[in-house]
């Protein structure tokens, strides 16, 4: 949904600093929130803190649109996620740091929710860790302002970012680490999906120059079991069963209990 959003015929990142600032100045319309996004900014305004981990299922796809690359991993690792991005919250508006297939955005988060297709969910750092929350936010404007490519390759260097890394990154700028990658043959349900496992790999020796193995190391959104929602440095803000835009742009309203809002 928040490709729709960027005029047609413009070309580069729409949520990068260019594009920040051409809004700023008048360059570019500003964001025009719906009834719905007003909503999610009041809530995201009241309830989100710099540092906040956010999740949700996304909808990226490729093979010219057919296969669901998004849905795919998050069965495959069985998580309820598939896309991670951190909170910062500026000038008393929470946006949100992640990448996108141009290279590391920020959104506001009443826009960056609007591409959620199943569940969402938020976590935050404990308490006695939150004085790390600054460099958390230093590594995410930073990789913002370099503009970082987006990481196709899914590698573990820092020459490219997918939007799980630039969130694990983030906090290991900070001296925390929040996951371990694991390889993308040991996901818990992969040996479920025989075909689209050997399909991806073959389809990627065509597509990247560096192509994907069942050895690969990926960080995910994961599990109570891996991932970043595992982390053991992380509380639950809003659990996983809150799904707005699922069935496709439904509109639920917004999460009605916050459990860890303090």
């Amino acid at each position: 949904m928040t490709e729709r959003m960027v005029p047609a015929g413009y070309r580069g990142n729409y949520w990068g600093p260019q594009a920040t600032q051409d809004r700023k100045d008048g360059r570019l319309p500003q964001i025009s929130l719906t009834p719905q996004m007003q909503r999610w900014d009041d809530w995201g305004r009241k309830y989100l803190q710099s540092g906040d981990v956010v999740f949700r299922m996304g909808d990226a796809r490729v093979a010219k649109g057919w296969f669901p690359m998004s849905r795919f991993l998050a069965n495959a690792s069985n998580s309820k996620f598939s896309h991670t991005g951190v909170v910062v919250v500026e000038d008393g508006e929470p946006m949100v740091y992640d990448t996108t297939r141009t290279s590391v955005a920020r959104q506001p988060f009443c826009v960056w929710i609007l591409d959620n297709v199943g569940n969402f969910g938020v976590k935050r750092l404990r308490p006695e860790l939150r004085s790390k929350v600054p460099q958390v936010v230093e590594y995410c404007q930073d990789v913002f302002a370099k503009q970082v490519p987006f990481d196709y390759e899914l590698g573990l260097d820092d020459e490219a970012l997918y939007c799980i890394e630039l969130t694990e990154k983030a906090f290991r700028h900070a001296g925390l680490k929040l996951s371990d990658p694991i390889k993308l043959g040991d996901m818990e349900r992969a040996p479920e999906f025989p075909m689209q496992m050997i399909g991806i790999a073959t389809a990627s020796k065509w597509a990247l120059n560096k192509p994907l193995t069942f050895e690969q190391e990926v960080w995910f959104p994961g599990n109570e079991r891996h991932g970043i929602w595992s982390s053991p440095k992380l509380e639950v803000v809003v659990p996983p069963t809150f799904k707005p835009g699922y069935p496709f742009m439904a509109d639920h309203g917004v999460p009605e209990i916050v459990s860890a809002a303090n």
